[in-house]
């Protein structure tokens, strides 16, 4: 019975254009682990201010907030799998002159603002692109396998990545860990590109006529009516559109604190050091890629509203932890506990945008989402760091914990969240 339910997880590797674009993802998610290891350790130690990470970050948001809604609209035009392509080397060049420079004992802060910038604006096309590309290739009954495999690859990675980080700064540095993101980038631009010539590349299907040349014009004309269609296809399901505008806020109160205010957590307030950040990382993603196992192998969850939300409700709860300093072990676990119910979330969040979306539009509606989720991320990181700048992170967590628990008791009051099934 268990290896059925675990073959049941593994069924999406069978199709074999997945199977390319899982590894590819693999490997850059390893490298993307190493890399925020690395950057946060060395603005740490460059700087010493939360102000500074809190920019860095700020910086990444501002131009996926201003372009994510063009990306959607770009991805349901445009074939995804290039889009992805040139992505994936656009980053793979950017990193590598950090990590040339990190080498070289120039790198600036201002190299990484103008970094974090245009990995912003990369990741505003990248982004739903590989979001809405999923369903493109992958058959209908394996798309709880291929969202679980995705989960797990971001989770698996999640684990040694951190892990691996926390070792190539303590030991080669942080130019290491930078080289190495680079070169991941680069892997998975391998990967993806075979699936530029197995037919893979076409453009999402659309409306006759969407081929032919238009005036500058026709195209913002039709791009303001393929947006308003994206923004059709929110509304028309209150599920989607309330979970935008909750998370919309509550997302500043649970990432800031963890991306911004956990290093100075845990060097400042728990008298760690760089492997401490490591292992809360691992942790996270070990707690992830359980739950993806466990809610891998169902076909269809049920009560799915409920059982999101209260999952979040829990991250909450755990953030206090970190606010009232719990010992390091404690946090340890609670981390892991914390990566669980994420994936709750997550995956069920995925499942039901790609069953209630049509697939032509899933590119806008992921850039909607997008937007509408992170819009407020940048004045959250901003305030992250000015606030553990001048009371300190556990306070920060305190606050980011209690708005989180709120945020989900006031989704909670609507049918529309709780009757989901």
């Amino acid at each position: 019975m268990l290896y059925s339910h675990f073959m049941n997880v593994l069924r999406a590797f069978t199709h074999r254009p997945f199977a390319l674009l899982w590894t590819g993802q693999t490997v850059s998610r390893l490298g993307d682990n190493l890399h925020r290891i690395a950057l946060a350790w060395w603005v740490l130690e460059k700087t010493g201010s939360a102000t500074a990470m809190g920019t860095v970050l700020v910086l990444s948001q501002i131009p996926l907030l201003l372009f994510i809604l063009i990306g959607g609209i770009v991805v349901d035009r445009f074939p995804r799998i290039r889009i992805m392509f040139l992505s994936d080397l656009l980053s793979g060049t950017v990193v590598t002159f950090i990590a040339v420079f990190a080498w070289l004992d120039v790198l600036e802060i201002w190299h990484i603002y103008i970094a974090s910038l245009i990995f912003g604006f990369v990741e505003a096309f990248f982004f739903p692109a590989y979001q809405a590309v999923i369903p493109q290739i992958v058959p209908a009954d394996m798309l709880t396998s291929a969202n679980s495999l995705n989960g797990l690859s971001q989770r698996i990675m999640g684990v040694i990545g951190p892990i691996v980080g926390a070792s190539l700064v303590a030991v080669g540095g942080t130019s290491l860990a930078f080289g190495l993101d680079a070169l991941s980038f680069f892997i998975s631009a391998v990967c993806v590109f075979p699936l530029l010539r197995a037919g893979l590349n076409e453009m999402p299907k659309r409306e006759e006529g969407t081929g032919k040349h238009h005036s500058m014009h026709e195209t913002i004309k039709r791009g303001i009516l393929d947006l308003r269609e994206g923004f059709d296809a929110v509304i028309a399901v209150p599920w989607i559109w309330i979970t935008i505008l909750i998370f919309g806020v509550l997302n500043i109160m649970e990432g800031s604190p963890r991306a911004v205010s956990m290093p100075f957590l845990i060097k400042d307030d728990l008298g760690a050091d760089v492997a401490v950040l490591g292992w809360f990382g691992s942790a996270f993603s070990i707690g992830y890629v359980l739950s993806a196992l466990v809610l891998g192998q169902f076909k269809r969850l049920r009560r799915r509203g409920l059982l999101g939300y209260l999952a979040v409700l829990i991250n909450g709860v755990i953030l206090l932890l970190f606010g009232l300093k719990f010992p390091v072990p404690v946090l340890i676990v609670a981390m892991g506990v914390y990566g669980f119910c994420f994936n709750v979330f997550g995956l069920i969040w995925s499942i039901t945008l790609q069953e209630m979306v049509p697939h032509e539009k899933l590119g806008r509606v992921y850039a909607i989402d997008s937007l509408g989720s992170w819009v407020l991320l940048p004045i959250g990181f901003a305030l992250a760091g000015w606030a553990t700048d001048l009371v300190g992170a556990p306070t920060v967590f305190l606050i980011g914990g209690t708005g989180t628990i709120f945020m989900i008791l006031l989704g909670l009051t609507h049918p529309a969240i709780r009757n989901l099934d």
